[in-house]
């Protein structure tokens, strides 16, 4: 079976690029075999990456500041579908299109491929699940792009967003004033779910914005306990303690 699946992954589905943000992607599910019928729904998930793989293979990222990505370099990976383990693939995160790269091997010569945006898919990094969802950001806009959960809990689960924006560089004026280059910037979003909730929401980066998302049986309790162990949610670190205390 890992076989098949592992077959399945190399076909190039020309349809596999118009299932995009409502995660509906053309799949027979419905038969006497669950592993069977998501083996080849691998068949399509898999497409060109927005027919610009040659042009992305001539880009020198040497010539701008950062990169779109995560990491430069394809790194190894398990794939799952529904939960089930499809088999081992390699990745690269375009951030700045939010858009995963895949191939079989971590071969230069080997084309990538897209990976549909389908919310029934994940990817293992650093251990932890990658997948395309649908959130709320903090100006409520309702938007759809991959979030990483680094926390799950039984009352909140708690989720990372990893995005790239790009600035174009400007030219030198004159002598006395040095060329900007293009630069690539690296940004991090937090988001959190409550159980039994369906809708994500992006984190605010002050204790009181937070305290205001709680249910408000705990916001007085929170507070306290954001003072007492002098907490500041703009750390990383600060958040996961916050979230694992509300888990408590």
């Amino acid at each position: 079976m890992k076989k098949i699946l592992l077959l399945a992954i190399t076909v190039i589905a020309s349809t596999a690029l118009h299932a995009q943000y409502s995660g509906q992607v053309p799949t027979n599910l419905g038969g006497a075999s669950q592993n069977a019928a998501a083996g080849a729904a691998i068949a399509n998930f898999l497409g060109p990456v927005n027919e610009a793989y040659q042009k992305r293979r001539e880009i020198d990222l040497d010539k701008f500041q950062g990169s779109p990505y995560t990491s430069n370099t394809f790194a190894p990976t398990v794939l799952k579908y529904n939960d089930e383990v499809v088999g081992s693939i390699y990745y690269r995160y375009n951030a700045l299109n939010e858009e995963i790269e895949i191939k079989k091997t971590a071969s230069e010569d080997e084309a990538y491929q897209a990976l549909v945006k389908d919310k029934e898919i994940s990817l293992l990094v650093n251990a932890k699940p990658l997948s395309f969802k649908t959130f709320v950001t903090e100006k409520n806009a309702t938007i759809n792009g991959y979030l990483s959960l680094i926390k799950k809990g039984s009352k909140y689960d708690l989720y990372e967003r990893t995005l790239v924006k790009f600035t174009e560089g400007q030219p030198a004026q004159n002598s006395f004033v040095a060329a900007v280059p293009s630069r690539f910037t690296k940004f991090t979003e937090f988001y959190f779910q409550k159980s039994d909730v369906n809708r994500i929401d992006q984190i605010p980066q002050k204790n009181k914005k937070l305290i205001k998302l709680v249910d408000e049986s705990k916001r007085e309790e929170l507070k306290v306990y954001l003072k007492e162990n002098n907490l500041n949610i703009k750390s990383e670190q600060d958040l996961i303690k916050v979230f694992d205390y509300l888990n408590s």
